[in-house]
């Protein structure tokens, strides 16, 4: 069992500790790590082109710390993709990834699909709705990568705890972190719950991690990556970093109920793998929910299946293009040394 009050103090970071951003990518090119960001959107077509833009300006032509700044959809009908194109993203339509296999819809899906389309040795995942977006969104969760060999998944978590006359603010994550996520956490894999915002959407992660991890396609991919990585890893492979704070659209609480009926599938399944509890019977997959029509309460029904994709490196395109791609390191000339070298 890990010292959970040793690994927050050895595996918690502040994003401040990364100011020197030249220093930074001095040390990415000595390891000769390549790192691409993946933004996946849907009809984000507000925010996008300002995410592209500071990243772009900031961390590819300021300081080359990514190599590829990459847009993946699940089909916007607004203009997210020519506006992300607009700016320099490379943009891609997941159902174009992979198209001997039959598309999927989900954050999930994209995220996946990310490690076929993408070369980073590091691949950085941010939301795309992000109204107060900065540079430390990427740097804070690759930054530990780099100055840690042993780190492997970097989360990020957000609204420090602040001093007040009347104490100290609790900090956590959102609501269904909070109500869901943690207590499950608490109740059957302890040490996970040292993760201050398990649902977070920005994480940075070892290529080499995410091509052996199965992905379900939904709600549950964030804790079905944690739940995986800390029963191959441990929680050595693990480290967070605080981003200060992050604006964005909330969502409204039916749309949670749905997310956690999701969420709560894959951590049954999880469970259920890991023999922590015994086998299940087949589980319901519509959530029922109310609305008020005329006076009168009708029943909303919403089918939530989480399906899941299978490791990438079990893929045989996959399996191909990596081949391929070994193949071709291999035929490149070494660089000559000089003398003094």
């Amino acid at each position: 069992m890990t010292n959970l009050n040793e690994w927050l103090n050895n595996n918690t970071y502040h994003h401040s500790q990364f100011w020197d951003l030249k220093q930074l990518v001095k040390e990415k090119e000595k390891q000769g790590i390549r790192v691409s960001l993946c933004i996946p959107t849907l009809n984000e077509e507000k925010t996008i082109g300002k995410e592209i833009v500071v990243f772009k300006s900031e961390l590819v032509n300021r300081y080359p710390l990514l190599d590829e700044i990459a847009v993946i959809d699940s089909g916007s009908v607004d203009k997210t993709l020519e506006v992300a194109a607009s700016f320099g993203a490379d943009t891609y339509l997941s159902s174009e990834i992979l198209p001997d296999l039959e598309p999927k819809r989900g954050k999930g899906e994209n995220l996946w699909k990310a490690i076929y389309q993408l070369k980073g040795d590091i691949i950085v995942y941010i939301d795309a709705d992000i109204k107060n977006i900065h540079p430390r969104f990427v740097y804070g969760l690759v930054a530990p990568l780099i100055y840690r060999p042993e780190v492997k998944y970097v989360k990020a978590f957000y609204d420090r705890p602040l001093a007040f006359s009347q104490g100290v603010r609790p900090s956590g994550g959102g609501r269904v972190t909070e109500i869901l996520v943690r207590p499950l956490f608490s109740l059957f894999l302890p040490e996970l719950s040292a993760i201050i915002q398990p649902l977070s959407g920005e994480y940075a992660v070892r290529r080499s991690v995410l091509e052996e991890i199965p992905f379900p396609i939904g709600y549950g991919v964030e804790t079905s990556h944690l739940i995986d990585v800390h029963q191959i890893y441990g929680m050595s492979a693990f480290a967070q970093t605080d981003l200060d704070q992050r604006v964005h659209r909330n969502q409204q609480t039916r749309s949670l109920g749905r997310m956690s009926f999701g969420i709560l599938q894959t951590f049954l399944s999880r469970l259920q793998k890991l023999e922590i509890i015994g086998e299940l019977p087949p589980l319901e997959t519509v959530l029922r929910q109310f609305q008020v029509h005329d006076e009168r309460f009708e029943a909303v029904e919403h089918l939530i299946v989480e399906e899941e994709r299978p490791p990438m490196l079990d893929v045989p395109a996959y399996q191909e293009k990596k081949k391929a791609l070994q193949k071709s390191e291999k035929r490149k000339p070494r660089k000559k040394q000089t003398a003094g070298e």
